[in-house]
């Protein structure tokens, strides 16, 4: 009988070695305690999770969080500015080493990066004046020629609008400028995230989410990781597992965050 050697070449097992310990020393989580420097890619325009001030400060949930990552590491914070158009490219170009600041899960994005560990559940809800709440309950009566939506371009805010808004014109502006729109009466509806829609209803009077606790679609909140880095995204979910564990995630909530009333 014809003996099979299933044994592998020593060439072969060396190159594969090689491969795995060159894949892992490229890690991110390498380079970063390296460069002892934490790249960090926000958008800066979409409190309460990230928001770019005037004096060149950043502020925010996930701003507090990037530094208590950054803490973790030993190493500084290097913002790197993007748009939600630009965020994925930016990602792609390995400007940053992780993307903060309330990043809704999609599949979309999936294809082309990895995502932490979810943070929280956050779904999509109308933003509008608190006189004209019973006006805009439903799709149905949103979806209409006579109603004026405002939203941030290229976010999944956009993205819900043009699935499920079709027939209500569009008008874009950014997260700085268009919740005075909506109180001017410039524009009637913001589709948003209930977290924002309630952190602006506290900031700005007069603005009310409209069934905060009632999404008219699911989703989740997580930050964005290079594609195929398994080592830093283990250790990214660790850190924010124990985040949750101690308290620390949960006090940088509740420092921004408004409670939906009961």
């Amino acid at each position: 009988m014809m003996k099979l050697n299933y044994s592998v070449p020593a060439a072969l097992l060396l190159g594969l070695t090689g491969m795995a310990h060159a894949q892992e020393s490229s890690s991110h989580l390498d380079k970063v305690l390296q460069a002892g420097q934490l790249s960090v890619c926000t958008t800066g325009d979409y409190k309460p999770y990230t928001f770019h001030r005037e004096d060149g400060e950043y502020e925010g949930i996930d701003i507090t969080m990037a530094r208590s990552l950054a803490k973790s590491l030993g190493v500084n914070v290097q913002w790197v500015p993007t748009t939600w158009k630009t965020l994925m490219p930016d990602m792609i170009a390995g400007k940053c080493d992780i993307a903060m600041g309330g990043i809704s899960v999609t599949l979309e994005r999936q294809k082309k990066a990895f995502f932490s560990n979810t943070l929280d559940i956050d779904g999509k809800i109308p933003l509008v004046r608190c006189e004209d709440q019973a006006l805009y309950q439903t799709i149905e009566q949103i979806n209409k020629p006579s109603v004026r939506l405002i939203e941030p371009a290229g976010g999944t805010n956009e993205a819900f609008a043009r699935a499920y808004l079709p027939n209500a014109p569009i008008a874009f502006h950014d997260n700085k400028t268009i919740f005075q729109e909506l109180l001017d009466k410039k524009a009637d509806v913001m589709i948003t995230d209930a977290s924002e829609a309630l952190y602006q209803q506290k900031r700005m009077p007069g603005l009310c989410a409209v069934n905060p606790t009632r999404y008219m679609q699911y989703g989740e909140k997580a930050y964005l990781l290079p594609r195929d880095d398994v080592t830093w995204k283990a250790y990214v979910d660790q850190w924010l597992h124990l985040s949750k564990a101690t308290g620390a995630y949960q006090q940088a909530l509740g420092e921004w965050l408004a409670v939906p009333a009961q």
